[in-house]
């Protein structure tokens, strides 16, 4: 990450989030940008509504409307937020909006099923238009890249990291071979002249019927028996996928920024002014 030490105002700032004890949220409060924010979630809300209570658009675009609202709100924020810090932050920053809005959609899901007793079909979040495999497998194909560009480009290196790297490549993994099962049972499909299913909510590697529960080589073993690798829903598999990657992000993201700041501090103690970090 590249940050330079002459401009005062971007070293304090710096320095004033990764002493907070929570620099994540100090990251992400939209500073001069709140009001705006404000102004633009309620526009967006009164616009949804119009749009789902008065002209009977489906609920999904409730959601749409508002997100589309605050986005560019939030690129002005993460403009900022490079201009200052450096662009690895601004990423960062970035990054930890739209996966944590992307976790709580799961959440959402997870809620109407087990709360609200919603069938699985019908438990979709609050943006079921998104809930689509080639949605999946290009979002979290391109979340894997970001966080691999932020520790090989970036360097946020620890721990933390290192595991978000694993689970998300895990992850896009998992969504690659359901993708790949989807396009198959269309396909499938469309030579019985079957035009009129979807094969959405097929299972993945892990979880109920997926592969690992399937295979003659791991049928019998150890994984058969670790709780939920074979046996849980598809809603649950990526509740439980999300919720982990959201919470190596959030340490990863806490390390680095405790670690960003140190290292300012140690360079204008020694007077190395100029240089980056």
């Amino acid at each position: 990450m590249n940050i330079s030490l002459n401009a005062s105002s971007r070293r304090w700032s710096l320095q004033t989030i990764s002493q907070s004890h929570l620099p994540v949220l100090q990251l992400l409060h939209p500073r001069r940008h709140a009001k705006a924010a404000i102004a633009a979630l309620l526009i967006g809300l009164a616009l949804g509504a119009f749009a789902v209570i008065v002209l009977q658009f489906p609920g999904w675009t409730f959601t749409a409307i508002v997100l589309a609202t605050l986005l560019p709100i939030g690129m002005v924020k993460w403009r900022e937020d490079a201009r200052l810090f450096g662009s690895m932050v601004g990423v960062l920053s970035a990054l930890l909006v739209v996966q944590g809005v992307h976790t709580i959609e799961h959440l959402v899901q997870w809620v109407q099923y087990y709360v609200l007793f919603w069938t699985a079909r019908q438990s979709n979040g609050l943006l079921s238009a998104a809930n689509a495999e080639w949605v999946h497998f290009v979002w979290n194909w391109a979340v894997l890249f970001v966080v691999l560009w932020l520790v090989i480009k970036g360097r946020m290196r620890n721990v933390w990291a290192y595991g978000l790297v694993l689970v998300a490549g895990l992850h896009a993994i998992e969504h690659s071979y359901t993708f790949v099962r989807y396009l198959q049972v269309l396909e499938e499909l469309r030579q019985l002249g079957v035009t009129n299913v979807t094969a959405q909510g097929l299972p993945g590697i892990v979880g109920r019927d997926g592969w690992l529960a399937r295979s003659s080589f791991t049928q019998g073993t150890f994984l058969c028996t670790l709780p939920g690798l074979t046996t849980a829903i598809r809603l649950d598999v990526h509740f439980w996928w999300n919720a982990i990657e959201m919470v190596l992000l959030l340490l990863a993201a806490h390390v680095f920024l405790r670690g960003a700041g140190e290292k300012i501090s140690t360079a204008s103690y020694t007077g190395t002014q100029g240089q980056t970090v």
